[in-house]
């Protein structure tokens, strides 16, 4: 309407739209005044930016009253939506390695318990699997459940006994003297084996298995699945298993020092584990 003022009368144009001439002239007016959310706006893209498009509202949120800002949640996502920046959005599809009972099926110990008092009490882990190209990429984390970091993970073109039984080795290699985590996982056939089970008992740790077709027994490890999916896999193409596998090490030290989690007082899991053990 501003733009046809010039060569229409005003009052007409007013009355085309059904608009009240004081609320033209305030519209107007607003927007010509200066934004007063500009810092806001500029110190928002940075955050997002900075996070690679991986944080939504929330986690902005947070981290801008981490930096003394004193702002309202609905304003971030009001600004956000302003500004076009949109967290990826999360796929719903996942592997299964469940192919029957094919050896020795633990029960569920863990019972959706997922908090823990401090470290190396709690692991959870499972395999999920990549398209990369014309081949299909698996990763087998261990997951500690008092911060939620990533122990260690081990990453193959074949979902086989080895290479879940690598990541569970290399966990058991950081513990101290003393240490025996319950571990946690589905039902399927890596942790059936009898050398994954092997393995636990010769490091003293007990076995948890989540009941059948029950993902929500091991919802903590989904939950990491869907965030590495939507922050880093997905809307990216990877042309390759080694670019993938080197943007995937990135994540995981991304994800275990510097993501914010707003389960762990906004802190990342090594900063909330260094926290914790300082007190």
């Amino acid at each position: 309407m501003i733009a046809l003022k010039a060569s229409h009368p005003l009052p007409l144009l007013l009355a085309a739209a059904g608009l009240p001439r004081s609320t033209f002239f305030h519209r107007q007016a607003a927007l010509k005044a200066p934004d007063r959310h500009a810092e806001l706006r500029a110190r928002i893209h940075e955050i997002f930016t900075k996070a690679m498009g991986r944080y939504g509202h929330r986690r902005i949120h947070a981290e801008l009253l981490g930096g003394g800002w004193q702002v309202a949640k609905k304003t971030v996502l009001k600004l956000m939506r302003a500004e076009g920046l949109v967290c990826k959005v999360r796929s719903k599809r996942r592997y299964a390695s469940y192919k029957g009972t094919v050896g020795k099926v633990a029960e569920n110990l863990l019972k959706r318990q997922f908090d823990t008092e401090a470290p190396n009490l709690k692991w959870v882990t499972d395999v999920t699997e990549f398209k990369i190209a014309d081949r299909k990429v698996y990763l087998s984390p261990v997951l500690d459940l008092f911060d939620r970091s990533i122990v260690s993970y081990s990453v193959s073109q074949s979902p086989t006994v080895a290479f879940a039984n690598q990541s569970l080795s290399e966990a058991i290699g950081t513990l101290a003297a003393g240490e025996a985590p319950m571990v946690h996982s589905d039902q399927g056939f890596q942790y059936q084996h009898a050398s994954w089970q092997r393995l636990l008992a010769d490091a003293g740790m007990t076995q948890s298995m989540s009941r059948k077709g029950n993902c929500l027994d091991n919802a903590v490890m989904e939950n990491f699945f869907g965030h590495l999916k939507e922050e880093m896999f997905h809307h990216h193409e990877h042309t390759s298993v080694e670019a993938f596998t080197a943007e995937l090490d990135d994540y995981i030290h991304w994800y275990n020092y510097d993501r914010i989690s707003l389960t762990l007082e906004c802190l990342s899991p090594m900063k909330y584990r260094a926290q914790a053990l300082a007190a």
